[in-house]
């Protein structure tokens, strides 16, 4: 139950996860964004994995590697963006193939280091070690990916219902997509390895 809570407080504060959530579902609907949250918390699981696996040399090395990875989403995300900052309120809502909403939202989450670390350092104080299957590592991982999930959705239906009201003001509806996925990327950007 506190893990829960605690993961339920964790997913009430926006990250880049968020952002790229809420601006895909104002921008294409709850759909979109709900396969961008399939795609972070598939993201996030890889993460977990390592973290269940106890591989504490790999999640910091993966931590190292991402960087690089890290920056290019970064790029990507600021791109992506300002372009749909700068549409023009007539021109249709592009329209993205669900796999890339999917795979958007699972490098997303997979590549962000501080969200390795800080797993590999939140999950294990919910392991008890000799306390059944529910304080296992993968029991821990799955409850945590579960509330993840559906405050992630949360997330998307918040913003697919926004769209409704700014779907009166489109341009006003692209530009707020637009400023959520910079935000994406900015916090991409300010998740640095050593947090």
């Amino acid at each position: 139950m506190t893990l829960a809570v605690a993961t339920a407080v964790l997913v009430a504060i926006p990250g880049p996860n968020a952002a790229l959530i809420v601006a895909n579902s104002l921008r294409h609907g709850f759909s979109s964004g709900a396969l961008t949250v399939l795609g972070t918390t598939s993201g996030v699981g890889l993460q977990l994995g390592l973290v269940v696996l106890g591989m504490v040399a790999v999640i910091d090395l993966a931590a190292y590697a991402f960087g690089w990875i890290r920056w290019a989403g970064v790029a990507y995300l600021v791109w992506l963006g300002l372009r749909t900052w700068r549409e023009q309120a007539a021109e249709p809502v592009e329209n993205v193939p669900a796999p890339a909403m999917f795979w958007r939202g699972c490098l997303l989450a997979a590549v962000n280091p501080k969200t390795l670390l800080f797993n590999a350092a939140f999950l294990p104080q919910f392991v008890v070690p000799g306390s059944g299957l529910a304080g296992q590592p993968a029991s821990v991982a799955i409850v945590y990916l579960g509330v993840l999930l559906a405050g992630d959705l949360l997330w998307a239906t918040f913003a697919s219902s926004a769209r409704r009201l700014t779907g009166l003001h489109e341009a006003a509806g692209k530009r707020l997509a637009g400023g959520f996925l910079v935000l994406a990327g900015i916090g991409l950007a300010l998740a640095r390895r050593s947090d």
